[in-house]
């Protein structure tokens, strides 16, 4: 009977759901495949993660020794200590310009509000304008892609998709400036999902030798141009932007980990580790210069580590309970949050924004008034309540001035012992109004009447403040959206329970973590950066419980936050797991109908020319053909390689005769750095090369330029294998081949074991020294089939 109430619940729930819009619809079947919508306008481009080992490739790296393996390694390491030292610098700035415009805004109207409330609503409400204002023209007119978190556009990077201007230089100074105004100017939103983006773009920077549009490059920088190397470099700075937001080294990189990254590997690991270490030290050492007094205005605010050791020491039986509908609580509101900003990020970019610049600048004016408006008027409605009796050991005094960190905030009250509990939460920065929700000993330091209107008008903000033309971010808003109900339901507890070992702040926490796991669905980074971030070790089980909850809850009704906003965005995510339905198909049926455009071996200049100007394809199969007849796949020719031969124009010859490889004297006319495309740039186009008419008519012989061992499967493979396959390798072109009709031979893992001689320098397979028949068998003509041995 429980069981089929419970179902007939989740499927009205369901339906109602299903009744709200969502980014797009699906056909008939529910099955799409190779589509999506680019809303806004931009243009994104897969990246060539895989290696062109083509015959320069090859040869150069027949010329580097073990010198050259050791010094690019020590160089890979220096780069992720200097990432680490530029995030973490970049950090303590944003944070100190943060805490320094907040303690000048706050000090100003209280002065002005000793004299008159409305003057100093007025110059409040001035003052924040300005900062917005501030950082939305920076935006609209500098950087636009540095509006949003940017977390979904380097999620897209690292998946393999490049979307134009997302780690140029403009991006990383008006993520940082505007960041400052935006934060600064007292918006619902936060700092920490713009640092993720601007340690990713630190790291690219530093990738690609610094900016040459604005002449602040170095030669000595430019180590690496594959995108490979580069993609290392931004994982590195996304660590690094997580561990310099919440001073969390481990959390940061476990969220590069889970949430960011495609394509991970060990020696990965150790520099993502190093750098957030190194992150950690020099935000340490800033937080120890500031306390000394230097750094103006800046508090215990900055630098986020809200300290709750001191608080709940155990838990009973019965209070898991509550804890678990603190999860479900979570859940629900979190889904509803993506289903929200989805809806109204939609129609913004659909509508509003394309309007002009303009509209964008009026649209965050208007938000800031409101919200400075809401956030000044609304504690004046509420009537003071009288301090409580001070206990020396807890450290905490009441009252405090408006705009100073600590609890009891004295605002708009008649008498100088009482306090305003909605100011204690609204007139304050985000960071201190969390650590007053959090704090412990300070029960009934709240009402419920103040705790649900700030929840209800700080999450209607939220979802309308997320989307404009600013660098914004959701950690710190989520935080501020659950530890208000979760401190609701602390209070509940306590009143029923009656027991003075409960804490109102340790529900808060578990608030904070419930909704962050319902709306972004990260599970073990987000327990750890909790952790570090509160202190307390103790917490783990119960935030792990919560995150659990809330992340299932979730994900009965949409996805997470950033896959939301990727997808709007037009970025085509591959995720972890392959859809239901490829587990039917084949890779045939992925290829449909389509029609292969391939070249010839060697081909004529102004064949390859209007074979570009005819098509947007990427990749094209080079062919060849046999003295037999036979049509041979030599490799696979990209695009942005075929573009650079015909700006060069070194490699055309008038004989459409091919080149012989086999000696080893073909000269190597180009540097590989020649074929790399540069960071969020187009690179060449068809556009800036100009052939006369004798270059039209000459050849081009495209055997040293392919990639020779291109990925390959056969036609009738499960969908769901080949989209494992190219996710995990970060493919951009896979070659789809019919069945094939011979075996040369099998490789297994002892096939792959390699053994050096001490001595003789020498290297060896392994399985050429424990299977002597093997050897005897290789040695029969190659007409004849090799027998297949089976793995031991």
């Amino acid at each position: 009977m429980l069981s089929n109430h419970l179902q007939n619940g989740m499927e009205t729930a369901k339906l109602l759901w299903s009744r709200l819009p969502t980014s797009d619809a699906e056909g008939e079947d529910g099955v799409r495949i190779g589509h999506y919508k680019k809303t806004d306008g931009g243009t994104v481009e897969s990246l060539d993660y895989e290696v062109i080992e083509n015959y320069a490739y090859r040869e150069e790296q027949a010329l580097r020794g073990k010198l050259y393996m050791y010094y690019s390694v020590c160089v890979k390491w220096f780069f992720a200590l200097l990432i680490g030292i530029g995030t973490g610098f970049a950090a303590v700035f944003i944070n100190i310009s943060v805490e320094n415009f907040a303690g000048w805004k706050y000090s100003l109207t209280f002065n002005i509000i000793q004299k008159s409330y409305f003057a100093g609503c007025i110059i409040y409400i001035l003052f924040n304008l300005a900062l917005v204002l501030s950082s939305v023209y920076i935006i609209t007119h500098f950087a636009p892609a540095a509006a949003g978190s940017g977390i979904p556009e380097i999620k897209g990077y690292l998946n393999g998709i490049d979307t134009h201007g997302i780690l140029l230089f403009r991006t990383l100074v008006g993520k940082i400036f505007g960041s400052i105004g935006s934060v600064g100017g007292g918006l619902a939103l936060g700092k920490e999902g713009p640092l993720v983006h601007t340690g990713a773009c630190i790291a690219s920077l530093l990738g690609q030798g610094g900016s040459t549009k604005y002449h602040l490059s170095s030669r000595w920088l430019q180590v690496f141009n594959s995108e490979r190397d580069r993609r290392d470099l931004v994982t590195c700075g996304c660590a690094a932007g997580v561990a310099a937001a919440f001073r969390a080294p481990v959390g940061g990189v476990l969220f590069a980990l889970e949430e960011v990254t495609s394509w991970w590997r060990s020696q990965l690991m150790w520099r993502v580790f190093f750098t957030s270490a190194i992150v950690a030290v020099v935000v340490r050492t800033a937080m120890g210069w500031c306390k000394s007094g230097k750094c103006g205005h800046f508090g215990s605010g900055g630098f986020i580590i809200w300290d709750v050791s001191d608080g709940q020491e155990d838990y009973s039986f019965m209070e898991l309970l509550p804890m678990a509908v603190i999860g479900v609580i979570g859940g629900l509101l979190g889904a509803l949050f993506n289903q929200l900003t989805l809806y109204i990020t939609n129609w913004r970019r659909n509508y509003l924004h394309k309007k002009g610049n303009h509209v964008k600048i009026i649209e965050v004016c208007l938000i800031s008034v409101i919200t400075s408006i809401i956030s000044f008027g609304l504690p004046l409605f509420r009537k003071c309540t009288p301090c409580p009796e001070s206990d020396l050991n807890s450290g905490i005094e009441c009252p405090r001035a408006p705009g100073m960190y600590g609890n009891y905030v004295n605002f708009y009250c008649s008498s100088k012992m009482e306090y305003n509990d909605l100011a204690t939460i609204f007139f304050n920065t985000q960071d201190d109004a969390i650590r007053n929700l959090f704090s412990a000993k300070t029960i009934h330091e709240f009402s419920a009447q103040s705790l649900l209107t700030f929840l209800v008008m700080f999450y209607a903000l939220a979802v309308v403040t997320f989307g404009t033309a600013v660098p914004a971010g959701q950690f710190v808003p989520g935080i501020m959206i659950g530890s208000t109900y979760g401190r609701l339901v602390g209070m509940f507890v306590v009143s029923f329970y009656k027991r003075l070992n409960i804490e109102e702040g340790t529900y808060a926490l578990l608030g904070a973590a419930s909704f962050l796991g319902g709306s972004m669905r990260m599970t073990v980074s987000l327990c750890v950066i909790m952790v570090e971030i509160t202190n307390n070790l103790k917490l783990l089980p119960l935030i792990m419980l919560v995150l659990l909850i809330s992340k299932a809850v979730g994900d009965a009704f949409n996805e997470g936050f950033y896959e939301e906003q990727a997808r709007i965005r037009g970025i085509p995510l591959l995720e972890s797991r392959p859809k239901y339905q490829m587990r039917s198909m084949t890779a045939k049926d992925a290829c449909g109908n389509q029609k292969v455009v391939y070249f010839p071996r060697v081909v004529k200049v102004s064949d390859i020319v209007s074979i570009l100007r005819s098509n947007m394809h990427n990749g094209f199969p080079v062919i060849d053909h046999t003295r037999n007849g036979e049509t041979l796949v030599i490799g696979l020719m990209l695009r942005s390689h075929l573009l650079v031969l015909l700006q060069s124009k070194v490699d055309f010859q008038h004989s459409p005769l091919p080149c012989d490889l086999r000696g080893g004297s073909l000269p190597i006319r180009h540097n590989l750095s020649e074929f790399v495309k540069p960071v969020s740039s187009k690179g060449i186009s068809l556009e800036d090369i100009h052939p006369s008419r004798d270059d039209l008519e000459m050849y081009i012989d495209l055997a040293p330029f392919v990639n020779p061992s291109p990925y390959i499967v056969p036609e009738d493979m499960s969908l769901s294998k080949v989209y494992n396959l190219f996710r995990q390798l970060g493919l951009r072109h896979i070659f789809v081949v019919p069945r094939a009709s011979r075996v040369i031979g099998m490789i297994t893992r002892k096939d792959l074991l390699i053994e050096e001689h001490e001595h003789s320098g020498a290297v060896e397979l392994q399985s050429t020294s424990v299977s002597s028949v093997f050897l005897l068998f290789c040695q029969w003509p190659k007409e004849s089939y090799r027998f297949v041995r089976s793995e031991t």
